[in-house]
């Protein structure tokens, strides 16, 4: 029986599309690599993370290397930051329904925090940052570990193909949510274990 939620934090709970491309194209200009713009998302939608990284001429094995200055430009944007419409509700209703609610992100915890801070969201029981782009499932199996939870207590809630891999590697179910960053079509191909296209299909989930 699911006791806890762990939800995903960009393209799950926040829609930070504006900033990240923001971000990107800062770090773009300073590094070399290709900027992105609004016509470019839906293609990179469809796109592996290793195509991306071709697109933008910008290497995977150099993103540890950016990760810091990423999170610093991201938290001075912090304010465009907002919740997809419908989220902020289903969290509340989730907490009281009585699941505890962790955020498992790539993002950076202060940056998560101060987004919470700044929304007045005092339910989520605790934030991680995985660090790694491609580390999130070594961080849950730890959460499970630190906790001492059976992986059919917990579920995972996001938006991306890696995040459905992390949770594959885990051994728990994971939620893949349609209103993310990738398409259904890259997502697909691994298999999540449900699908939900809106926040009340999300909620009704949990409910029955």
């Amino acid at each position: 029986m699911v006791k806890q939620i762990i939800f995903d934090f960009d393209g799950t709970l926040v829609d930070s599309t504006e900033v990240l491309m923001s971000v990107f194209n800062e770090l773009a200009d300073k590094y070399k690599f290709n900027k992105i713009t609004n016509a470019d998302i839906e293609t990179l939608r469809r796109m592996s993370n290793l195509e991306r990284s071709r697109y933008v001429n910008f290497p995977l094995y150099k993103v540890p290397f950016i990760v810091a200055e990423f999170n610093l430009l991201y938290s001075q944007k912090i304010k465009n930051v907002n919740f997809f419409e419908g989220i902020k509700d289903v969290l509340d209703e989730l907490n009281s329904l009585g699941y505890k609610i962790t955020i498992i992100s790539s993002n950076s915890e202060k940056n998560i925090r101060d987004f919470l801070n700044n929304n007045n969201v005092t339910i989520i029981d605790e934030v991680i940052s995985s660090n790694n782009l491609f580390g999130k499932d070594k961080v849950i199996k730890k959460y499970l570990k630190n906790h001492s939870l059976n992986k059919s207590d917990v579920i995972y809630v996001g938006d991306e193909q890696r995040d459905v891999v992390a949770c594959k590697r885990t051994g728990i179910k994971v939620i893949w949510v349609e209103w993310g960053y990738d398409s259904k079509e890259v997502v697909l191909e691994k298999e999540p274990d449900y699908v939900v296209s809106t926040p009340e299909q999300l909620l009704n989930f949990f409910k029955t």
